[in-house]
C-alpha cells in the first residue's frame, strides 16, 4: 500500500521520537532503578510519548484503518494521561510502553519507508 506524502511526514517525524526514546534509554543504559529516581530521564520518555500521541492524530483515517495492528486508540489513551496526568502517571506503565511498545512501533513504521 502506498502511504501519502502527509502521512509519511508524520510517520518520519514519530520514527524520530522513537529513536530519541531509544537515546534517553542508552544514556540512562536501560536502567529501571533511574528511570524510577530521575525525573530528568522520566521527562525525556514522556514528551517523546506526548508527541507521538499528538502526532498520531494527524495520521489519516485511511492510513490508521489500513495499519489496525498498531493500537492507534491506546497510543493517544497514553497520550491524554501523559498531557493531563503527569503527576499521576504510573512509572511502571510509562517503562513499558517506552521499553516495549515504542520499539514494536518503531520497528513497523521503519519498515513502510
Amino acid at each position: 500500500m502506498q502511504v501519502n506524502k502527509r502521512d509519511f511526514s508524520i510517520i518520519k517525524k514519530i520514527i524520530k521520537y522513537c529513536e530519541e526514546v531509544n537515546e534517553a534509554h542508552s544514556i540512562f543504559n536501560h536502567s529501571f532503578a533511574e528511570f524510577k529516581t530521575n525525573s530528568v530521564y522520566r521527562n525525556s520518555i514522556a514528551l517523546c510519548i506526548l508527541q507521538i500521541g499528538e502526532l498520531t492524530n494527524n495520521l489519516s483515517d485511511d492510513f490508521k484503518n489500513n495499519h489496525s495492528q498498531i493500537p492507534w486508540k491506546s497510543i493517544k489513551g497514553m497520550r491524554n494521561i501523559v498531557a493531563h496526568k503527569y503527576g499521576s502517571i504510573d512509572i511502571q506503565i510509562l517503562w513499558e510502553t517506552s521499553e516495549t511498545d515504542i520499539i514494536n512501533l518503531y520497528e513497523y513504521l521503519n519498515e513502510l519507508v
